[in-house]
Order: structure tokens, then sequence, then C-alpha cells
């Protein structure tokens, strides 16, 4: 699918303004990193080391090795650190990437192979001072804190610094619940004319669709005005639906997308999906599974996330995606790279996908 040269140049624009927004996530990264002393356990091991040996040598548990493996993504993409990835295996796979040294990092050791203390070339202490804002910081949720907190190894930074996830506080408050439902109807504003103009054949030959967790109808009500014989549904939480305003051609329904689906040819899932872990996202789609038809009745699920690397040649477009991975994960949610998302299509049952790049993010067609 080639865009026009006007949507690129908005995508474009797009990521420029997500790469200023979310730049502060380096300054984070970096922040948790010395504070774990990351640079010191690769330098233990020889220079070079495995995310486990990395996990052994900085004391966390073991449970967040996924966790670790995307702050260290950042950290590589910023050139802190650098990979050797090792080749393929016999069986199709990868053994654990290898985690070296560069310049940059070699200047945050704090010990020399004897113990005793670089001070010449060690740049920790200041760096740790200026970015010691960070810490407590609600730009961090106590990453570092919570990369040592084993007790509760599915509960995210945000429910550990505020004892409730993001999704219960938009429950109990009208203020958190209405910034996020106008940030969603902004962005499908932004998209959603691009999505309908330059994709529009993904809404031909289905009568039938339900958005799921669709707030107030932003994406919604641009598929109804631009395809009007669509009957289009939102499916959104009661405390959602009880806030949005009235949308031709849209009904909303109170409802809970991991008990079930209202059924409909289609099932469209703008942004939701990278809110959740691998657990939830294979129920959410298993439920979306039942709730369409064959793929030879017409039958799919329209996903539009990002699929991190998917055009590895762009640099900023990467590193954007790789801070929003980690921005998101202070709320337990994954900005995935293809294989995942493979690995959770399969696991809920579907066969084909199909990907096409919307700049930062992807749209993707999901076939039962």
């Amino acid at each position: 699918m080639a865009l026009s040269e006007g949507s690129k140049d908005l995508l474009q624009g797009q990521v420029e303004l997500w790469n200023q927004t979310f730049s502060f996530m380096k300054s984070v990264a970096l922040a948790v990193a010395l504070d774990l002393r990351i640079a010191d356990a690769i330098r233990h091991h020889g220079g070079a080391a495995t995310l486990p040996q990395i996990l052994s040598g900085i004391g966390i548990s073991p449970c967040k090795l996924a966790g670790l493996r995307r702050l260290m993504r950042v950290l590589t993409v910023a050139g802190t650190f650098t990979t050797i990835q090792p080749p393929e295996t016999s069986s199709g796979g990868h053994d654990e990437p290898v985690y070296k040294l560069t310049t940059v990092s070699r200047l945050l050791t704090g010990d020399n192979d004897d113990g005793e203390t670089s001070a010449a070339s060690c740049l920790s202490p200041m760096l740790s001072h200026v970015l010691n804002p960070f810490h407590d910081s609600v730009l961090s949720m106590g990453l570092a804190a919570w990369f040592r907190h084993d007790e509760e190894p599915g509960r995210c930074p945000y429910a550990l610094m505020r004892g409730a996830t993001v999704w219960e506080t938009c429950g109990s408050s009208d203020a958190v619940n209405a910034s996020i439902n106008n940030a969603m109807a902004a962005d499908s504003r932004f998209l959603m004319r691009i999505v309908v103009e330059e994709c529009g054949g993904i809404f031909r030959g289905i009568d039938s669709l339900v958005d799921v967790a669709g707030g107030v109808g932003g994406a919604a009500a641009a598929i109804a005005a631009a395809f009007p014989y669509l009957k289009c549904s939102v499916l959104d939480l009661p405390h959602v639906v009880a806030k949005a305003p009235s949308v031709s051609n849209v009904q909303f329904v109170a409802g809970d997308m991991f008990e079930s689906i209202p059924p409909a040819n289609a099932i469209f899932l703008k942004y939701v999906l990278h809110d959740w872990g691998d657990d939830k996202c294979i129920k959410l789609l298993k439920n979306c599974k039942q709730a369409i038809p064959s793929r030879d009745a017409g039958g799919k699920v329209i996903i539009i996330d990002m699929v991190v690397g998917y055009r590895p040649s762009d640099v900023k477009l990467l590193e954007t995606q790789v801070l929003c991975d980690l921005d998101i994960m202070k709320i337990g949610g994954v900005e995935r790279e293809e294989h995942e998302w493979k690995k959770i299509f399969l696991a809920a049952g579907f066969k084909d996908y199909n990907i096409m790049p919307l700049g930062l993010r992807s749209l993707i067609e999901l076939y039962p």
C-alpha cells in the first residue's frame, strides 16, 4: 500500500512530535541503568554479557527479565550499549543477544577489576545527581524501585506507586477518565482520516463493525461517516459510555471486552492491545474470534497498533517506538515486535495476518 505524499508528511510530523514528547524516557532509562549499575554488571563479565547474566549481576528477580530486555532495548537504540545478535540456531531461533559496553557506557562504570573506584573517568556521580529528580518522579513511576520489587510480579510501576491501575483510576476519577478519552478522540481525528482515505478498502465487504474499547466514539464516527451503510457500534465500560456524546449512525454498548463482545463482521481495536500483557491480549482476541464469522464469510479483526522495528531503517521512528514501549511499561502495557504479535495471534486461534505501516503504528488485518 503506497501512501500519498500528504499522508506521509502528516505521519512523519507525528513521529517528530512523539519523539520530542517521549525523549524524556531516554533520561529515565539512563537513570534506571545508573541505579541498577548495569554498566558495572557488564564490565564484571568482561565487557559483554547476556541478559540473564546482567540480571544476575544487578541482583534483581528473574520475573523482571522481560522488563530488563525492554530497558536494554532503549539503551541500545540510544547508543549507551551495543548488541551482538547470535546466528540463527538449527531450530530457527536465536540464542540470547550479547550486550557490550561502548565508549559511552564505559564512562558509567565505577569499579576497576580490583574493586577500586575509577574516579578519573567515571561520570556516574555527576549523572546520578542530574538525573536524581527522575527517581521518584511521576515521569518514571518509580521504575528503578519497580525493578527491585519482586513481591508482586504482576504489579506494574503505576499500580505500585499509586495503589491502583490506571484503568481503576479512570473508574474513580472523572478527570483522569476525561483526559484519556479526550486524548484518544484527538488521536482518532488525526489518524482515522488517513485510514479511511488511504486504507478504506479494509472496510469494504463488511456490513457491521464493533469498535472495542472505542471510548467516546471518535474512530467509529469517522468510519460511519465514510461508510454510512456500515452498522457501527462502540463497546466500552459503563463509566466511559456514560460520557459518550450522541454520534450519528454509531451505537454505544456498555460492557466488558474481557467478558464478551457483540457479534459483527469485523472487530476494530485501535490502540487497545498495547495496554495489556500477553495473557489479557490472548483472552481478548479469543473473544473477538468468537464474535466474528469465518474468513470466507468476511470475518476479521482490524488492529491499529505499533509493530516495533517493522521499518528498522528509520532510526528516529524506531527510537520513538522503543521509548513509547518503555513509557507504556509503566502502566503494564507492551509495544510489540512482529514476532511477539504473531505469538499472541496464533495463541488466540487466528491463522493469518497482514501488516500495513502507518508511520509510528501499523494497520493489521487479522483473520480466523
